[in-house]
């Protein structure tokens, strides 16, 4: 059952984003959200709107960052019967359709200055005038706006009004990356996989292999890439599986190239066993990371049993010649890869 705020997650900044936007819910109070892109700064503020007194009114969205400049203040205020050529009657902007409700300003900071003084006016005074029209027309809109830039930097730039910054800012709440809450991962990737075999009518899962790649990698384009990467897996998966094969080539290069250990040389040689050593050590820390500490959940994830990654967390790193480690391999390492089932689902 998704939260009441529609944001999935455990990490603590996603807890204290859903207790904020409960709070935030039944005041008026403008806010600001920032974020990367594809953060989820859209459902943040439709949330706020859902929970709260103007749940029954319209929520309007408006991206400031695809309407061209020439454009963006008819579309936010509206203009009258011949206010330009075209203008054969008059057209109601964005806030009068939102009056009442919410107004939503994503990319708020793509707003050119000259537009921004407007805008400041309307907030401070709940009244907008439509291009070539006289008269003042009272609105009662709430206003949430979202940036993934950082406003303070093009305040000091001089790209941002600094009183409407203050003004937008009344409360903000910040989204962390993806990469940032990574632990989060695999409660989206089932709920997106869920919704999406319903969306499709099929049974897709994902391999334990595959799984922790989706996990290691980094996420750019934060839950906008996940969702529609686990709905392309759906779409195109043959046996009902999704594989490390099936993955992106980019998602298995960036995780590869990430769980490489870096070679270490001694008189000239490969040192082998401290290379796999990194590697293992690697794996294990990265599991435990995972499952917040959990031994027993992270022996699980590497295919082990609880008592030998006890034991290899324990073991102290060797410190050998090269040549002898060159020409013993890690049998326990070798153990350790064979041991791990990925065939099996998380």
């Amino acid at each position: 059952m998704l939260p009441s705020s529609g944001m999935i997650g455990e990490h603590p900044s996603i807890k204290e984003t859903q207790e904020t936007i409960q709070r935030l819910a039944v005041t008026d109070a403008t806010v600001l959200i920032t974020g990367e892109s594809g953060t989820g700064k859209e459902l943040a503020a439709r949330a706020i709107h859902h929970l709260g007194s103007r749940a029954d009114r319209p929520f309007v969205p408006v991206n400031c960052a695809t309407i061209p400049e020439n454009l963006l203040e008819g579309e936010l205020f509206g203009h009258a019967r011949g206010a330009f050529a075209g203008a054969v009657a008059p057209r109601a902007g964005m806030f009068q359709l939102a009056d009442g409700g919410t107004l939503f300003l994503d990319e708020v900071g793509e707003i050119p200055l000259s537009l921004q003084a407007k805008l400041l006016r309307v907030l401070q005074n709940g009244e907008v005038r439509p291009i070539g029209s006289n008269q003042k027309i009272a609105i009662n809109v709430r206003v949430i706006a979202a940036t993934n830039k950082d406003l303070v930097h093009q305040v000091e730039k001089g790209s941002f009004r600094e009183d409407l910054f203050f003004r937008l800012q009344v409360v903000s709440i910040h989204l962390p990356p993806l990469r940032a809450r990574r632990a989060d991962v695999p409660l989206l990737i089932n709920h997106f996989l869920e919704t999406s075999n319903r969306k499709h009518g099929s049974s897709v899962t994902i391999s334990r292999e595959a799984m922790i790649y989706l996990l290691e990698y980094d996420w750019p384009g934060n839950i906008r890439e996940l969702k529609n990467l686990v709905e392309r897996l759906v779409i195109l998966s043959d046996d009902g599986v999704t594989k490390l094969k099936n993955l992106p080539k980019n998602i298995r290069s960036f995780v590869a190239d990430k769980k490489s250990p870096q070679s270490s040389l001694s008189g000239g040689r490969l040192d082998l066993r401290e290379a796999t050593e990194q590697l293992q050590r690697r794996l294990m820390e990265e599991a435990l990371r995972l499952t917040n500490g959990n031994k027993s959940a992270a022996a699980r994830m590497l295919g082990l049993k609880r008592t030998t990654l006890l034991a290899k967390l324990s073991r102290k790193p060797t410190s050998r010649s090269a040549a002898a480690q060159a020409s013993e391999p890690d049998e326990a390492f070798s153990e350790f890869l064979a041991s791990s089932d990925s065939g099996k689902d998380l």
